[in-house]
């Protein structure tokens, strides 16, 4: 007969069998043990426990939890004898050395505590934004996304007005997000203060403090925006720049003094009268009659210190030195051959003085000596003239419908080309920036011209042709800054528009009183373009005050 196999498993030690006292529940032995009181009087006893336990049910619980902690200690060692010595060495191998505390082992399981802030109302994005939560590593990179890629600036019309010149057609993502940075700070007068990176404040007294202190401080806390923005240009309707000395007779030239806060008005009365500019009562300073010399042109000398004149019927060219009060007539210049001297252009580093003849001629004089140095001629009429801000290039507008580009120090033509659209040319300007060139038709439209694109190219495009007047555009001024172009026609009644740059549009709340403004036959910017005049045939010289510029 086979024997019969154990079904002891191999692994199991044999022993004496564990009687009935031995496998009695652990609650019992513990109750027993500690010779208290059964497990239903205890339950009943916890269910009708007061809302405040007394010292001795207190008492209880701290004897149940050792009494607790001790069993857990005996069954553990009991299973550690069980245990063969690779699998004791595994465990203290991964989970240390915790024989003597089985709370440790727990702690190791469960992880480190998770510290919970129950009066806190931050969101997982607001904490994440503070920097708590560590930043995850991308789990892939695309490798055209690294690839530069470039982005259409002329076809666009947000991005064209952030091209600085003709060569930035295209631009890189990050140019791009570079340039918009530039124009947003351009437009906001530097960085906010919410856009700057810095370390919130966690103490709730100190933002406090901070609000206190804001409410106690009265002031402007509304920046002024470095660049003038288009659409509404803020301004404001001062006394008129010759108050104190009214005329009928219509007003020819009104200038500001390129160095004193000063401004000339002259006209058909044969008087050129000096104002100082306070915009409320505009003080005379002095007038200076010419006798039978109605005025068709009055402008300073490049450093203020001379007026120069000339008439509607003369070839007398006046001087009057400010400094030593002395008016000196010049009667005839040797070489020049003009039966009449009217329109004329200073040079802005005071060097020259440009004399439009007939005949298509224009003749170069020496401010200092005021001798002939050379003569120009072009096709048809000389329409107007006017210097590039270097002085050494000379702008004309023929009455052919075309500009000339002459070098000062050659005398020779750089270039000539047609004004788009323009059957005859009236009027001529460029910009003290060396940026723009602006050229005024008989028909009332104005070309803006890339001064680079006008000396290179044979058939220069204008980058904007602006159409608001429509009979011929007789003065343009560039304000100092080259962010307004003053255009205007004598021809008719309230025909003076401000155009901003570099967006080419034309301000919507100018002129701002109907049938004040009338037929305006000269305009001008003061120094630093606080303010903006302008002269009719009432007799009035017009004045506002720029609120975007702050000084004059």
């Amino acid at each position: 007969m086979p024997e019969r196999r154990s079904r002891t498993k191999p692994g199991r030690r044999t022993g004496a069998k564990p009687d009935r006292k031995t496998r009695m529940k652990p609650e019992r032995r513990a109750i027993v043990a500690t010779g208290g009181p059964p497990r239903k009087s205890a339950l009943s006893s916890q269910q009708k426990a007061p809302a405040r336990p007394s010292a001795a049910a207190a008492a209880m619980a701290v004897a149940a939890a050792e009494e607790e902690r001790l069993l857990r200690l005996r069954n553990r060692l009991t299973l550690e004898d069980d245990k063969p010595d690779a699998e004791r060495c595994l465990e203290e191998l991964v989970f240390g050395d915790v024989e003597d505390d089985e709370d440790a082992l727990l702690r190791l399981l469960r992880g480190p505590p998770v510290q919970v802030h129950e009066d806190s109302g931050d969101s997982e994005v607001e904490n994440e934004a503070k920097g708590d939560l560590p930043r995850k590593k991308p789990v892939w990179v695309d490798e055209e996304d690294e690839d530069e890629e470039m982005v259409d600036m002329v076809n666009n019309r947000f991005r064209k007005d952030m091209m600085k010149n003709a060569s930035e057609s295209k631009l890189s993502k990050d140019k791009l997000q570079k340039r918009l940075k530039e124009e947003f700070q351009h437009a906001m007068g530097g960085v906010p203060a919410w856009a700057e990176n810095k370390k919130r404040k966690t103490s709730s007294d100190d933002e406090s403090e901070d609000e206190d202190d804001l409410l106690q401080r009265t002031g402007n806390f509304i920046s002024t925006s470095a660049s003038l923005p288009r659409g509404i240009l803020k301004m404001k309707n001062c006394q008129h720049a010759n108050a104190e000395r009214p005329t009928t007779a219509q007003i020819t030239s009104v200038q500001f003094h390129p160095r004193a806060q000063v401004v000339m008005v002259a006209g058909l009365d044969n008087a050129i009268s000096l104002f100082q500019v306070d915009g409320k009562t505009n003080p005379k300073i002095q007038s200076i009659y010419l006798e039978k010399f109605p005025i068709f042109k009055a402008c300073f000398s490049a450093n203020g210190e001379e007026v120069l004149a000339t008439s509607t019927h003369s070839k007398v060219l006046y001087v009057y030195d400010m400094l030593a009060g002395k008016l000196i007539p010049v009667h005839q210049v040797r070489g020049l051959k003009e039966k009449i001297v009217r329109s004329f252009e200073v040079s802005p580093d005071g060097s020259f003085l440009l004399i439009n003849g007939v005949a298509g001629y224009f003749h170069l004089l020496s401010m200092k000596t005021r001798e002939l140095i050379g003569s120009m001629k072009i096709n048809g009429r000389v329409a107007a003239s006017t210097f590039s801000s270097d002085s050494k290039k000379i702008f004309a507008s023929s009455g052919d419908g075309e500009v000339y580009v002459w070098d000062v120090n050659s005398r020779k033509c750089l270039n000539r080309f047609v004004d788009e659209g323009s059957l005859y040319g009236l009027s001529i300007a460029t910009s003290r920036n060396g940026q723009y060139v602006a050229s005024g038709s008989s028909c009332g439209v104005v070309n803006i011209y890339s001064q680079d694109s006008c000396l290179q190219e044979t058939n220069p495009k204008p980058i904007k042709a602006i159409m608001n007047l429509v009979t011929g555009v007789s003065s343009m001024a560039f304000n100092p800054t080259t962010e307004i172009l003053a255009i205007a026609s004598e021809k008719m009644k309230e025909a003076v528009r401000l155009v901003h740059l570099p967006s080419c549009t034309v301000f919507s709340n100018f002129p701002v009183v109907k049938k004040n403004i009338s037929h305006v036959h000269t305009l001008d910017f003061s120094p630093r373009s606080g303010y903006f005049a302008l002269g009719n045939e009432k007799g009035k010289a017009l004045m506002y005050r720029l609120h975007h510029y702050s000084d004059f």
